[in-house]
């Protein structure tokens, strides 16, 4: 097969050519079992729970940013060729920049406490599948792309900045592709303007042409929008806080007391021992089986927490932003008594969950504008970036419905989440 289409609800055709060294090198990644593994990992974990379309995959998702990453170096070599020699470098950490997820994405991060990027820069290197087309392309791939993805390492900034950076490719994807699956209507993002904006600036990192000032701030409103309404969407903070005591039960449990087939086993309680071939087995599909298993044999608590979950009888939450720590603590313990006397368990089913969303940062590779004579940092000349600089904070008291209505009659500084 010379060409391979893959047909995208937001980029229309991504066609692949075999004929061409570094798309040869892609196929035989995106081909490789650890890469389609991610078919099996939702881009948004529980967000369905939520936004019922949030559906889409990790592949689907990963093969996104290969094609706006390779639209991206195509034009910065009209710039600079010599760009061309980081190809393969640079396809190769687009596409796998996800490999490493665990199941249900962000979610399984939080659930079983690791980090993808860790795991996308091992796999790399020790699956034969995904070394070897990259070690093919060039000696020493594996491990450039490998220390791309886990560190921002690389011998070009502008490689660095096109996979990891306040507005890479991975960026331009997801909020497109997530705005789309949840039915939100955000992230129209101008990626042709977007893409023909991008410049080296004279240090040779990567920069912006003035002319595309008016689509990243959109990008950048579109990225602000996008957290708070859907990323940290109350019910999304309510389900990953279930899957994190489901978790916790889970480990809390002997061995031999609890179902779990070898992998999950090796997943709940020895991590540290786990290999690639034990971490790649699992996903979507076999989490959620042991949840199936667990809300129907496992000891009582676990049962609930996997019920409230899989029925979707989830939690409510209370903003508590208006309450400084002490009093979000004394507001909690007070969610514990009502759930309590209402004869629930309140450690199943009361939890605060605090969190800083740092929006721009412009003292982490800030972007900047670049018109061939004066290089200025975009903040500084837009007040509308500016304003996004300011973080913001998140605080959420989760408790069950029946005491809601009483819980929130003694807290008049909280806010009603709408």
């Amino acid at each position: 097969m010379k060409r391979r289409s893959y047909h995208d609800p937001l980029h229309g055709e991504i066609v692949l050519d075999s004929n061409d060294p570094a798309e040869a090198m892609v196929i035989a990644l995106i081909d490789a079992p650890a890469f389609q593994r991610l078919r099996r990992i939702r881009q948004l974990g529980p967000a369905f729970l939520t936004f019922h379309g949030a559906e889409s995959s990790r592949f689907t998702h990963s093969i996104g940013v290969l094609h706006l990453a390779r639209r991206a170096l195509q034009h910065l070599e009209r710039l600079t060729p010599e760009l061309a020699v980081y190809r393969g470098l640079i396809y190769g950490a687009a596409l796998l920049h996800d490999v490493g997820h665990a199941p249900l994405s962000h979610a399984g991060e939080e659930m079983f406490g690791l980090h993808h990027e860790a795991w996308s820069a091992r796999l790399v290197q020790e699956c034969p599948d995904l070394r070897d087309p990259l070690e093919a392309w060039a000696p020493g791939t594996a491990k450039a792309v490998a220390e791309l993805l886990e560190h921002g390492r690389s011998p070009h900034p502008a490689a660095k900045a096109l996979i990891s950076s306040q507005l890479d490719c991975d960026r331009l994807d997801y909020l497109r592709r997530d705005s789309y699956s949840t039915g939100t209507s955000y992230g129209q993002l101008d990626l042709d303007r977007l893409i023909a904006a991008l410049t080296l600036a004279p240090d040779g990192q990567l920069a912006l042409h003035p002319r595309g000032r008016s689509a990243v701030e959109h990008y950048l409103v579109v990225r602000s929008l996008m957290y708070s309404t859907v990323y940290n969407h109350r019910l999304n903070i309510v389900a990953n806080w279930l899957l994190q005591q489901i978790v916790r039960q889970a480990r809390q449990s002997q061995p031999d007391a609890l179902f779990a087939d070898a992998v999950m086993a090796r997943w709940l309680w020895d991590p540290d021992a786990m290999d690639s071939s034990t971490y790649l087995a699992n996903d979507d599909l076999r989490t959620g089986y042991h949840l199936q298993r667990w809300r129907e044999e496992g000891p009582a608590p676990l049962q609930e927490l996997c019920r409230r979950l899989l029925d979707r009888d989830l939690l409510q939450a209370t903003d508590v932003r208006g309450l400084d720590h002490t009093q979000r603590l004394e507001a909690l313990a007070m969610a514990q008594r009502l759930s309590q006397a209402a004869g629930l368990d309140p450690d199943l089913c009361c939890g605060l969950r605090e969190r800083r969303s740092t929006g721009y940062r412009p003292y982490v590779g800030g972007l900047r504008l670049w018109n061939g004579q004066d290089l200025q940092a975009l903040e500084q000349v837009s007040p509308l970036v500016n304003s996004l600089s300011q973080p913001q904070e998140l605080a959420w008291l989760l408790h069950p419905r029946e005491v809601r209505d009483q819980l929130r009659q003694q807290l008049p500084a909280a806010t009603p989440a709408a």
